[in-house]
């Protein structure tokens, strides 16, 4: 190469370099962290993760180019790996996290008061102190409950209503989640009027569920109501298989327990919430400070409904086999 065109050459290049660096600064990676209770193996979390990171990518974010995600799963019933988990995710200097269920944000904002953190499925945010209000949320820490209280006494309704014979209903909580008491005192209150009597079943561990169920089961006209904690959707195929074979008429709080053989279901759009999610993950990225966005409840409520009820009620199947629309 002749030297004049060598130094044409090298004059362009030193044009070019800046320019290319600028463009990489423009596109400055960020790093955001995901903890959820569910199995990495879980295909209902893997369905709802892809509303998350689709929607992400619809907003503009792209994964190597200018976002990384960092994941922890399955952390039910295990506060030290809970904890651990926590301090990965905290110790990676993350932009922002997304935790799905109370314990997780609990010990999220134990660990870092700086790190945004934008929670889905939690129920009482406010009670468990998470934020000092839904419309002022205070704090590092915003994101989407999943219902009410008064959404389980809507369970208690739903299961007199496919069954009518049903005067004795079990309801399976997770005694360490503060929302089972609140979510038991909303069935409390209807379950006079409905002429049901409830017996709330206290579950740490599978053999736990397996006992507590086939001892509810010995009586006669009994129901399941089956409260949303990580650790009923840990083990959600085992207790619609234990009310399948005691024949027990039980309403879940979410889709994907009847997608796992559950009977029926109401509760929200759980794909809506994480679409939601992401949009809020976006403006946070974008300067916006979780203490200025408000704490939004669900706006999409389904009824699902399995095509293969117990045999106990054949009026179940007439009134409830057709698909449900999403109300």
């Amino acid at each position: 190469m002749r030297r004049r065109e060598f130094i044409t050459l090298l004059g362009g290049a030193a044009i070019t370099w800046p320019l290319a660096a600028r463009a990489q600064q423009g596109e400055r990676m960020r790093r955001i962290g995901v903890i959820t209770s569910a199995l990495e193996t879980d295909r209902d979390y893997q369905t709802r993760f892809a509303v998350l990171w689709q929607t992400l990518q619809q907003l503009g974010w792209t994964q190597g180019r200018n976002i990384q995600i960092d994941q922890r799963f399955g952390s039910t019933g295990d506060s030290d790996l809970v904890r651990n988990q926590v301090q990965e995710l905290v110790a990676l200097a993350p932009d922002l996290i997304v935790a799905s269920g109370g314990p997780n944000v609990a010990a999220l904002q134990q660990a870092s008061r700086s790190v945004p953190i934008v929670f889905v499925g939690v129920v009482d945010p406010v009670g468990a102190g998470f934020v000092a209000s839904l419309a002022r949320p205070g704090g590092n820490t915003t994101g989407f409950t999943s219902f009410e209280y008064g959404m389980s006494a809507k369970w208690l309704e739903l299961l007199k209503e496919i069954d009518p014979r049903v005067t004795r209903a079990a309801v399976l909580r997770d005694p360490a989640n503060p929302a089972g008491i609140g979510l038991l005192a909303a069935m409390q209150g209807v379950a006079p009027s409905l002429r049901m009597e409830l017996s709330p079943i206290d579950v740490r561990d599978a053999p736990e569920i397996e006992r507590a169920v086939a001892a509810f089961a010995r009586g006669s006209n009994g129901g399941l109501i089956v409260t949303l904690t990580g650790f009923t959707i840990r083990h959600r195929d085992l207790i619609s298989a234990l009310a399948a074979r005691h024949r027990l008429p039980a309403v879940y709080p979410s889709r994907y327990f009847v997608t796992s053989g559950g009977l029926v279901s109401y509760g929200p759009d759980s794909a809506d919430l994480y679409r939601r999610a992401a949009a809020y993950v976006d403006r946070i990225l974008k300067g916006e400070k979780p203490t200025d966005l408000p704490v939004q409840a669900p706006t999409k409520y389904e009824l699902a409904i399995t095509s293969r009820p117990p045999r106990r009620s054949a009026s179940t199947c007439r009134r409830y086999c057709s698909p449900a629309p999403t109300r």
